[in-house]
């Protein structure tokens, strides 16, 4: 009897704890064919010149893929790097290595939900199937207490009945064991240029490094709990929390929600953020859940209302002064110079720039959330296109905003403060 080889398709899930499809794929093959395909449609420029996905994501998604290469190696297993388009990668690599089904993560957004397909019908022709499994959220779809297409829209009742009625599943065992079939061409990774991306240059301002990868990602995790309890020893119970910075791992990955959540419910009696940290994750939950629900209505400048809010008639230099920090209120310039310089900001800077691009200067928020695609280091469609959906008022939620930091208008942001002063030019 010849032996069952499963191919394990990589996306946005560079791990091994968690990892659904992996651990199913060990459980039922004798073989299991991790890969994961550079797929050039992410890293194109478009006729402006901006990137679609820019050079501080794209560093790190280099570094996750190679940190997961490292991990399997500690097996003795093997990842295949490949670049190209994934229909004619996997149908290729299934062929050669006589592969009886492929597994994936399923996605959500319009772009990745038709790779997905397009890999589908290419792997049906070979009379292959392809897999799905749900593994990018901290509740599983199928422990809500609703269908997806009767999920309510509003965050607040969402937020309501699946607390109440829903519990996080526990996270799926690390392997083991991992046996790849022999590999002949494994494949090198790519480097930036190979992919038409710039180097980034760090800038020395920078308060937050992010070191793409499953294991820089489990380390950044012990150290935020760690810090959270001895913030709490120290200080008592008026301790205000900060940032996790977590998002970049949880992006692609290298970090399941599920793990955050438990690990969050292990420390919780000592974790002084651990309440803001679940909210986290369930507004993501909501996001995902909400892109599954509605798909393209994100993506359109009128999004859930009856036509795009009113545009200013020379947005196009409205929208270049915002982009370059240049808009002369000082919060909104160092924010934007935060993030091209680093591609990260907080949450907060995030609603005050997107506030102030769609409410003060009224400039199609497209444009915003786009730019936000490009420069994000932990960029994710549902997350960015909702939130910016959310702000600009035609999200189809605008009355959850207790449990939304929304930003100050203009006039009330800081005008002076040690953010603006690290990062406002001082000939601005």
């Amino acid at each position: 009897m010849s032996e069952r080889t499963i191919l394990v398709w990589f996306r946005n899930d560079l791990r091994l704890h968690d990892n659904e499809i992996l651990s199913e794929a060990l459980r039922k093959a004798d073989n299991v064919l991790p890969v994961y395909i550079f797929d050039p449609y992410y890293f194109k420029t478009s006729t402006s010149g901006s990137l679609k996905t820019g050079s501080f994501r794209a560093r790190f998604l280099l570094q996750s893929v190679a940190n997961l290469r490292q991990n399997l190696q500690q097996f003795g297993a093997e990842l295949i790097i490949r670049t190209g388009d994934p229909a004619q990668v996997l149908t290729q690599l299934a062929e050669e290595y006589q592969v009886c089904e492929v597994y994936h993560h399923r996605e959500v957004a319009p772009e990745e939900t038709d790779a997905s397909e397009r890999v589908e019908a290419a792997l049906w022709k070979m009379k292959l199937n392809l897999k799905h499994f749900i593994g990018h959220t901290m509740y599983h779809k199928e422990d809500l207490p609703f269908p997806i297409k009767d999920i309510p829209d509003s965050f607040v009742a969402f937020k309501k009945k699946v607390e109440r009625d829903s519990s996080v599943r526990q996270c799926t065992a690390y392997p083991e064991n991992i046996t790849t079939p022999a590999i002949t061409d494994a494949g090198e990774l790519p480097t930036l240029a190979d992919l038409g991306v710039p180097e980034p240059v760090d800038d020395l301002r920078a308060t937050n490094f992010f070191i793409g990868g499953e294991t820089a990602g489990l380390a950044r995790l012990e150290q935020y709990l760690i810090s959270q309890q001895n913030c709490g020893q120290k200080n008592g119970k008026n301790a205000g929390g900060t940032s996790s910075c977590l998002s970049p791992w949880l992006a692609v990955g290298c970090i399941s929600p599920r793990q955050m959540y438990w690990e969050a419910v292990k420390h919780r009696s000592s974790l002084q953020n651990g309440d803001a940290l679940m909210l986290e994750l369930l507004w993501r939950d909501y996001f995902r859940f909400m892109f599954k629900k509605h798909g393209q209505k994100y993506f359109r400048a009128e999004g859930f209302s009856g036509e795009a809010p009113e545009a200013a008639t020379n947005q196009d230099e409205l929208f270049e002064h915002w982009k370059a920090g240049e808009t002369g209120v000082p919060y909104i310039d160092a924010a934007m110079h935060e993030l091209n310089a680093t591609g990260f900001i907080s949450n907060y800077s995030r609603q005050a720039l997107a506030t102030y691009l769609t409410k003060e200067l009224q400039v199609d928020w497209t444009r915003g959330a786009l730019y936000f695609e490009e420069k994000l280091i932990d960029y994710s469609p549902a997350s960015n296109w909702g939130n910016w959906a959310f702000v600009a008022g035609v999200g189809n939620d605008t009355k959850s905003n207790r449990f939304f930091n929304a930003a100050k208008p203009a006039n009330q942001l800081d005008s002076k403060s040690d953010f603006i002063n690290t990062w406002l030019p001082v000939s601005a």
